[in-house]
């Protein structure tokens, strides 16, 4: 079958916005709710397993609905941010939510506060619900009283949920223009990325000049609405719900032990050397002293390679297939029904994601495809993701869902399959550096750009408590670049501004070392797989079939990795040295 460049189709959620299906959907969970209130006087500790599961089946059933009418919302409103329906829905949706949440939150109170004896009873015969009821009684030493959990739910519905919404409609309808052969082109951001990639050194440095110029003019105000955020975060995390940090929140949330991500982010800091030495040899072979922070992702070769979309859908099948043929069906399944926006579009929200909604139905996933290898590994990575979630569709909808550091496993195995393909196929010497130049740029920003954006998140929350102005936060994220940099890439000024276009920092703070574990940890396993064979891939297809039905460490130790040991995370920057070794053989 060809694929072309097209929207998504949405109907499996629901018709559209107006459909008598949302709207009976909306009554159905009310519905629900109002039944599941009448289990209040039900919950004590001597409840017996079978009422106690029903209560749980209960739950699963409202949270189906739940998260279909939340996933209609929001991909209507990725693919076009402007649509005023999309948006008063965003506030519509958000706001039932909090207030179903509200109604149902005795049950996870009653859960969080029951006697260990009586809970590892219960949780004994829970089934694949196990893990979830597990994971929420860690949240028992910050959780507030049902009266102020309602208040926390509410608030953030017309505050920190609102303030993203508005992040997102403001810098979705930026235009960026650039003087492309003497013609003024008017681009979105993703188009105007293309341009930073390319081989014309003045055009590179003109496109990040334009970004920054953009996010720049509203820089004091988008800045403000981060410090906001950090605010909001410590005010109700540290202040109210008593934990150490504002990261272990995220640390929590992802069930990964404090120490495993400190280790981390300490072993990348000391190996940040390596790029360094990249970023060097990259500045000899474009015939530059040192490389201007422009043109870190600049090609060693002129090598304007286009990948047709359809020819590049096929060989992201076929890589899968390599590996096993079962994947690659399930890739192909999200673009045989419809589940793909791929076209660049005015106000589409840039990038890409992937959004699983159900365990029993396919991922939806968002592209900006122009053709470039970028777009095809981005493809890639975008499937891998929905990959994962169908190995682990025969999970409960609570625990079908991977945690945020094993998110970026398959997605970043995916890539580092369809790279072997390339390499293995491609004859001609310049687009075969181009490749392995690449390899080194994404893990430059998969790895270092991310831990760092991370030690600038922990900085930026502290030094927000300490009432650090905008400006101050321009100069730390400076200081922050120059650290990652050292002496092998000069910075200018206009990347101050940087931070304030990065997304997850204001979505979901302290989300992004996720990236670099999930790199590390595919450098680790890729190892294992180059070294064993087939006999790796059942292991491999093990942990993606756990989805989030157990702790990350205990999936992992069942691999043979220890996320706590220093070790572990210096083996992938071993890895990364060898490549930087190879090249610089070139």
């Amino acid at each position: 079958m060809a694929y072309a460049l097209t929207r998504w189709n949405l109907s499996e959620l629901f018709p559209s916005f107006e459909s008598p299906e949302l709207q009976a959907a909306f009554d159905n969970v009310e519905e629900q709710v109002t039944s599941f209130e009448g289990v209040r006087n039900k919950l004590s500790p001597e409840m017996d397993a079978d009422t106690f599961l029903e209560v749980v089946r209960a739950s699963e059933a409202t949270t189906r609905i739940v998260n279909k009418i939340y996933a209609f919302t929001g991909l209507s409103f990725s693919s076009d941010t402007q649509d005023q329906t999309a948006q008063t829905y965003m506030a519509r949706v958000q706001q039932f939510a909090a207030e179903m949440q509200n109604r149902t939150l005795f049950f996870s109170l009653w859960w969080k506060e029951l006697d260990e004896a009586n809970a590892q009873r219960l949780m004994s015969v829970a089934g694949d619900y196990r893990y979830y009821l597990e994971a929420m009684r860690h949240f028992k030493p910050h959780t507030l009283s049902e009266a102020e959990e309602k208040i926390i739910n509410i608030k953030d519905v017309t505050g920190v949920s609102a303030l993203e919404t508005l992040y997102d409609a403001i810098t979705n309808r930026y235009v960026f223009k650039l003087q492309v052969n003497g013609e003024t082109k008017e681009l979105t951001r993703g188009q105007l990325m293309a341009y930073v990639q390319g081989s014309d050194p003045d055009l590179r440095a003109q496109a990040y000049q334009e970004l920054y110029r953009v996010y720049g003019n509203d820089g004091p105000i988008l800045g403000q609405m981060y410090q906001t955020r950090a605010r909001d975060w410590y005010n109700e995390n540290i202040g109210l719900r008593k934990f150490s940090s504002p990261m272990s929140v995220r640390n929590l949330a992802n069930d990964v032990p404090d120490e495993a991500v400190d280790t981390l982010l300490e072993v990348t800091r000391r190996n940040v050397g390596v790029f360094q030495r990249y970023f060097k040899i990259k500045a000899k072979l474009l015939g530059m002293e040192r490389l201007r922070r422009y043109d870190i992702y600049a090609p060693v070769a002129k090598s304007d390679k286009k990948f047709e979309y359809n020819a590049a859908t096929q060989m992201v099948f076929d890589s899968f297939r390599s590996f096993d043929p079962q994947i690659a069906e399930m890739a192909q399944r999200v673009f045989d029904q419809e589940h793909v926006d791929s076209e660049v579009r005015k106000g589409k929200r840039d990038g890409a994601f992937c959004w699983s909604v159900l365990p029993d139905m396919t991922p939806y996933v968002l592209l900006n495809y122009q053709g470039r290898a970028r777009d095809v590994a981005t493809m890639a990575h975008e499937l891998g993701h929905a990959i994962h979630a169908m190995l682990a569709s025969h999970h409960s909808t609570f625990t079908f869902h991977s945690s945020l550091p094993l998110a970026e496993t398959a997605s970043t195995f995916g890539e580092m399959m369809l790279t072997e393909k390339l390499l293995a196929e491609e004859t001609d010497e310049a687009v075969r550096r181009d490749i392995l130049f690449k390899q080194m740029d994404d893990a430059y920003a998969t790895i270092i750009r991310q831990v760092y954006f991370a030690l600038f998140e922990k900085q930026a929350h502290d030094m927000i408590q300490k009432n650090a102005s905008v400006e101050d936060l321009c100069k730390a994220y400076l200081t922050n670049l120059k650290e990652q940099f050292g002496e092998a890439v000069e910075v200018s000024d206009e990347f101050k501004w940087e931070w304030v276009s990065i997304p997850h920092i204001y979505h979901t703070p302290f989300y992004v070392y996720a990236y670099a574990f999930g790199q590390l940890l595919v450098f680790s396993l890729y190892q294992q797989f180059k070294a064993e064979g087939d006999s790796f891939k059942p292991k491999y297809l093990k942990i993606l079939a756990a989805g989030g039905s157990e702790a990350p460490a205990k999936i992992l130790a069942e691999a043979g990795v220890d996320i706590r040991s220093a070790a572990f995370w210096q083996g992938g920057f071993d890895v990364l040295s060898r490549m930087v070794e190879e090249l610089e053989r070139l």
